[in-house]
């Protein structure tokens, strides 16, 4: 079971409202959105209804303001749950050509810096093997984020980017 509370108002105050399943479209239920408390369950927010925007993964804790979870501005307008399967491996390919195609490196850990381990920010395919990850456009786990579960993803707008630039990626756990 997951739940997650939004707050109209930073540091929990205000109109607030309960959810705790996939809500496409929740502009009825809060104006604005400036903290949230994920009291359980794995989280992908969207800043437009129907799952659309940009987004933020957001897993068990609690986001004081919206810069805390990365957030552009104020505005979310959907959400959806991950359920992440206990006991779950991770291992993802990625390369520097569409259609998996030149470089590729395979990672089943977090990398903070992809110029470090990669030599290359500019990710064109990946195929998600096992796990759910995050890419971040830039190095430390910073700027757009992007929700990537298993799947082959051919092109960097498969996964909703509009540039191939991913500066860091991380795996998507519970705690």
């Amino acid at each position: 079971m997951s739940k997650i509370i939004f707050y109209e108002d930073k540091n929990f105050q205000g109109r607030s409202y309960e959810c705790d399943k996939d809500c496409s479209d929740m502009h009825t239920h809060f104006s604005r959105c400036n903290s949230i408390r994920v009291e359980s369950g794995c989280w992908v927010l969207y800043e437009r209804p129907n799952y659309s925007g940009f987004q933020y993964v957001l897993t068990r804790g609690e986001y004081p303001d919206y810069q805390r979870w990365m957030g552009y501005n104020d505005t979310i307008r959907s959400c959806r749950t991950i359920s992440l399967p206990s006991g779950e491996s991770y291992r993802i390919r990625i390369y520097d050509r569409p259609d998996f195609q030149g470089q590729m490196k395979e990672f089943k850990d977090d990398h903070e810096s992809l110029d470090e381990s990669f030599q290359c920010r500019s990710i064109h395919s990946c195929n998600v093997m096992e796990g759910y990850w995050t890419f971040y456009e830039h190095p430390s786990y910073r700027g757009r984020q992007y929700f990537m579960p298993p799947g082959e993803y051919h092109k960097f707008s498969d996964w909703g980017a509009v540039c191939a630039t991913i500066g860091s990626f991380r795996r998507i756990t519970e705690f």
